[in-house]
C-alpha cells in the first residue's frame, strides 16, 4: 500500500471513529463514563455506560433486583463493555418521574410500570396492566407474540421511548385495610394508596386515591394518612412490615392480574447502539424478566404462609364488590375508548386478545386449576 493510500484510508478510520464516539461524548460523557444530563447514550466505539433509574427502592429486591439482573446480564454478554448503572428510587430521579427522565435524556432508561403514567396518555395502562385483564402468561403471550408490544411502541414514539418488557409479578393481592370491606359500599370514604387504572376504578367506588412510592407506605399507614394500600403480593408486602400496621390482608389483586414492569430506554440512545448491542439489550432484558416472575412464584408461597401466622386476617373480596368493580371497569373503558382514537385502537386489540385468551384458559388453565389447587 502506497503512503497515499494510507493516509486516505486513516482518515476515513478517523472520521468513523470521531462520528462514533460524537454520539456519546458530544452528549457529555466524562473520563469517568459520567452522564451530563440531555445525553441520549455514552459509548465510544468499543464501550457504552448507561445509567438506568427505577421506580423501586433498593430493599424490594425481587422488582430492583431485575433491574440489577439486566446490568449483571450485559455486563457478561458484553465482555464488560456495556455497563449499567442501576439507582433505585429516590437517589437520582423520584420513584414517579422516571418517565420525565428518560424523556428528557437525563438517563438512558428507566425501570418502572407504565400505569404511573396515565396522564400523559391514557393507553399506556395496557402496558402494564387493566382491572380485570390479562393473567401474567396472556400479558406475556399478548406484548411478545400478539403484536401488542409494536402497537404500544406507537404511543411510546411520542416520547422519544423505546419500551421493552421488564417482568412480571404474577396475580397480586388485593391490599392492606385497616377496617374490614365486606361490600363495595365499605369503600366509600376509604383513603387508599393504590395507582393506575385500579385507582381511578376505585375512585368511582367511592375512595380516595392517593399515590405514595412503594418505600413510604409503612410511615403512611402508620400514621393514619391513608386507610388501606395495595402494594404486590406476600413476599414484597412482608418485606415492608405493612402486616405490622393493618389487620386485613384481601385478595385478588382484580385490579392487576398480570401486571409487567418496563423498561423505557431513550430513542436516541437505542439508536446510536450498534445491531450487536441492541441485541445484547434485548436478551438481557428477557432474561431479567423471566427471573422475576420464578422469583415471586418461589418466594411467596413462603412469605404468606409466615403472614398468616401473624396477628392478621386474610380473606378474599366479595362477589358484590368483585362484580361492582367489574362494572365500574368496562364503563370507564368503553368510555375512553369512545373518547379517543388511538385509545380505541389499542383497547380493540388488547379486547380481541382477551377473548381468546380467556376462552383458552377457561378451557384447559381452569378446569385444572378448580380442581388441583383445592385442598382435598
Amino acid at each position: 500500500m502506497d503512503r497515499r493510500s494510507f493516509l486516505k484510508r486513516s482518515a476515513r478510520l478517523g472520521a468513523g471513529l470521531t462520528a462514533t464516539a460524537a454520539a456519546g461524548c458530544g452528549s457529555g460523557e466524562t473520563s469517568h463514563g459520567e452522564t451530563g444530563k440531555g445525553a441520549p447514550a455514552i459509548h465510544t466505539a468499543q464501550r457504552v455506560r448507561w445509567r438506568l433509574v427505577s421506580s423501586f427502592p433498593r430493599s424490594l429486591d425481587t422488582i430492583f433486583g431485575g433491574a440489577e439482573h439486566l446490568a449483571a446480564r450485559l455486563d457478561a454478554l458484553s465482555a464488560r463493555r456495556f455497563t449499567l448503572r442501576v439507582y433505585p428510587a429516590g437517589e437520582l430521579v423520584p420513584a414517579f418521574q422516571v418517565m420525565d427522565a428518560v424523556e428528557q435524556g437525563t438517563v438512558q432508561v428507566g425501570h418502572t410500570a407504565s400505569y404511573y403514567y396515565t396522564g400523559k396518555n391514557p393507553a399506556l395502562a395496557f402496558d402494564a396492566c387493566v382491572p380485570f385483564g390479562f393473567t401474567s402468561r396472556l400479558q406475556t403471550a399478548w406484548l411478545e407474540e400478539g403484536g401488542g408490544l409494536e402497537l404500544l411502541r406507537g404511543l411510546f414514539a411520542d416520547f422519544g421511548i423505546i419500551n421493552l418488557p421488564a417482568g412480571n409479578t404474577g396475580a397480586q393481592m388485593g391490599g392492606w385495610f385497616n377496617r374490614a370491606v365486606d361490600r363495595a359500599a365499605d369503600l366509600r370514604g376509604l383513603r387508599m394508596r393504590i395507582p393506575g387504572l385500579g385507582g381511578e376504578v376505585m375512585s368511582r367506588l367511592g375512595a380516595t386515591v392517593q399515590q405514595i412510592p412503594g418505600g413510604e407506605i409503612f410511615q403512611a399507614l402508620e400514621r393514619g394518612t391513608i386507610d388501606a394500600t395495595e402494594w404486590v403480593g406476600p413476599y414484597d408486602d412482608e418485606k415492608l412490615g405493612i402486616h405490622k400496621v393493618a389487620r386485613y390482608y384481601y385478595y385478588p389483586g382484580w385490579w392487576e392480574p398480570g401486571p409487567s414492569l418496563t423498561y423505557m430506554v431513550s430513542r436516541p440512545a437505542w439508536n446510536a447502539l450498534s445491531a450487536d448491542q441492541r441485541a445484547m439489550f434485548t436478551a438481557a432484558a428477557r432474561s431479567s424478566a423471566l427471573i422475576m416472575q420464578a422469583r415471586y412464584d418461589q418466594r411467596n408461597p413462603a412469605a404468606l404462609d409466615r403472614l398468616a401466622d401473624s396477628d392478621i386476617e386474610i380473606r378474599p373480596f366479595s362477589t358484590d364488590l368483585m362484580r361492582a368493580a367489574a362494572d365500574v371497569t368496562r364503563d370507564m373503558l368503553e368510555e375512553q375508548a369512545r373518547a379517543d382514537v388511538a385509545y380505541r385502537k389499542v383497547y380493540d386489540a388488547w379486547t380481541e386478545a382477551r377473548k381468546a385468551g380467556f376462552r383458552w384458559f377457561r378451557t384447559a388453565e381452569l378446569a385444572y386449576a378448580n380442581f388441583a389447587f383445592n385442598p382435598s
